[in-house]
């Protein structure tokens, strides 16, 4: 894939994309301080920030929604999970604690079992889905952090070519160097949901990781207003350096839930809200 693939701006959304699908609607605030941008033609091409192939960067759509309930499994009387009910193991909270030790601000030093593995890939795609990928010498620092060193250099230099492009960084509305326009601020953040292992030996794991992303310019005069998406991503691990580092990757759409009536922030109560709330260490 090439940049850009996520979001091409100038073609009209999909039926499933903004408002109007499956019976609900998206809200825009109240003197619209994006200026109307949401309401305009947007797209939901390929993947925007999916580089060459190469990592998982950035998303977006609009206002994602929480819908609540109980997710447990019922329990008959003698205490067990009945046979027609889908046990919750795989996604249940285990007690363990993150990890305390970090790489370059990534967390580090995972367990050398499934849950450490699913932790380090959660871990791993949030540092791969951040603004700080648009940095070269911090995007560096994050390739070299969580890749298998037989790979590093050949994603590190994929990943400088495609971030060199003006054509890419202009789509997405940043200037030429990667930052963000005066009184603007960029936005890219993946949020995991979950995880799964869907295979595992002594020094190596496949894992996949379901997660919103957040994506876009908060600012008065932006016309790419942050949006979110889902998307779900695997990752092949290996056991190096006695720590879990990725070998490769696929990304696929969804699962994504159906939105809800929900009215849409303002540009201001955006940028805040990135600015005040900070990221978790995810560990199982």
């Amino acid at each position: 894939m090439t940049p850009g693939d996520e979001h091409d701006y100038g073609e009209p959304a999909r039926p499933d994309e903004g408002r109007g699908y499956g019976g609900t609607r998206l809200r825009l605030p109240e003197n619209d301080p994006y200026g109307g941008a949401g309401q305009g033609p947007r797209s939901s091409s390929r993947s925007l920030v999916t580089v060459v192939g190469v990592v998982v960067l950035l998303i977006a759509a609009i206002a994602f929604a929480n819908r609540g309930g109980d997710d447990s499994a019922s329990t008959s009387a003698d205490g067990s999970t009945p046979a027609n009910k889908p046990k919750t193991t795989s996604t249940a909270p285990t007690g363990t604690k993150p990890v305390e030790s970090k790489t370059n601000n990534i967390p580090s030093g995972f367990a050398h079992d499934a849950q450490g593995a699913q932790s380090a890939a959660s871990n791993y795609a949030v540092a791969l889905g951040s603004a700080d990928m648009f940095v070269t010498d911090r995007r560096h620092q994050i390739v070299d952090t969580v890749y298998a060193p037989a790979v590093a250099a050949t994603r590190q230099s994929a990943l400088d070519t495609a971030y060199a492009s003006e054509t890419f960084l202009s789509n997405i509305g940043l200037d030429k160097d990667g930052t963000a326009p005066d009184g603007q601020t960029f936005v890219s953040r993946i949020i995991p949901v979950g995880t799964k292992v869907t295979a595992s030996a002594a020094n190596n794991a496949t894992v996949e990781v379901w997660y919103t992303s957040l994506f876009g310019l908060s600012g008065a005069a932006s016309t790419n207003p942050v949006s979110e998406s889902w998307f779900t991503t695997t990752y092949q691990l290996a056991w190096t350096d006695n720590d879990w580092k990725v070998t490769d990757f696929q990304q696929k759409d969804g699962p994504v839930p159906v939105g809800r009536d929900q009215q849409a922030s303002t540009a201001d109560d955006m940028t805040k809200a990135v600015e005040e709330f900070g990221g978790f260490t995810y560990a199982r």
